[in-house]
């Protein structure tokens, strides 16, 4: 995420996706609203249009932006905005999504990014048309893999602390083997993609509120697909967890690829916001 500095009054123009200048985008930008409802609209140049809109500079400057994203309501409201555009230019035309909360002073920085920029995102909006992603997560979960099993009677004594013992060491042992199975089923699926998948993206496992799904996030990785093999793809990891105690693997997408849309950043003149 990058801002500007904070400006005194007025607006930012807030960039959600980059594409080839085509009539699909701009009648797109003509009937989709953007983050609080405002109207988007496209800045072109050199072949290229981007898609944008206006936001306050009081809210989307450094210290306002900060304020949002220390929101989670508000962080959340700002994020499914985002998305909602990107997707949605998305199934209209090869788009690069923009990180989230990438903001420029004006129209004129916007385009002088497309212009100076012009063959790096030419270059990767030709790699990811006709491309999908999928994300691929695969969860271990210790709890589940370490449930002992009933005993048929109950030791007293020095007997029972030996029991007690004996049962720590096999849940801690059915922990390892299912974090161990975990991260071999992360390996499995990456080896069955490898002739399906155009690019393969490692990201950082999921933790806390962002790990909803019940057991730990092992793996937490990204495929760039063609758009006719997707299910494919999906098919060939469809019960790859069965049968593995206390291993679980969840596919999700088709996503627009935001995975592999990343150029490396520019800061734009008088403190303008970030590529792709």
């Amino acid at each position: 995420m990058s801002t500007p500095t904070d400006a005194p009054g007025g607006t930012l123009t807030y960039l959600y996706a980059v594409g080839r200048d085509c009539p699909a985008l701009r009648e797109l930008a003509s009937r989709l609203p953007g983050v609080d409802g405002g109207p988007l609209y496209p800045v072109t140049a050199d072949g290229l249009c981007a898609l944008v809109s206006r936001v306050p500079a009081d809210s989307f400057g450094t210290s306002g932006l900060t304020a949002q994203l220390e929101d989670l309501a508000r962080l959340e409201a700002l994020a499914r905005a985002h998305h909602a555009v990107v997707e949605a230019a998305f199934t209209a035309a090869p788009v690069l999504p923009m990180r989230l909360a990438t903001v420029y002073l004006d129209d004129a920085g916007v385009a002088g990014t497309l212009e100076r920029r012009h063959d790096e995102f030419d270059a990767l909006l030709g790699r990811l048309e006709g491309h999908v992603e999928l994300g691929v997560k695969v969860y271990a979960d210790p709890a589940a893999a370490a449930a002992p099993e009933p005993a048929a009677a109950t030791p007293t004594g020095t007997g029972a602390g030996r029991a007690y013992l004996r049962q720590r060491r096999a849940t801690r042992s059915r922990s390892q083997d299912a974090y161990r199975a975990a991260s071999e089923l992360a390996a499995r699926a990456a080896h069955l993609t490898g002739d399906i998948a155009a690019s393969h993206v490692v990201h950082r496992p999921q933790q806390g509120q962002l790990a909803a799904h019940p057991g730990v996030n092992v793996a937490n990785e990204a495929y760039l697909v063609p758009r006719s093999r997707a299910d494919e793809l999906r098919r060939a990891l469809t019960g790859l967890a069965d049968g593995v105690e206390g291993v679980s693997i969840e596919v999700t997408g088709p996503w627009a690829p935001y995975s592999f849309a990343t150029a490396p950043p520019e800061e734009a003149p008088a403190g303008g916001g970030e590529g792709p």
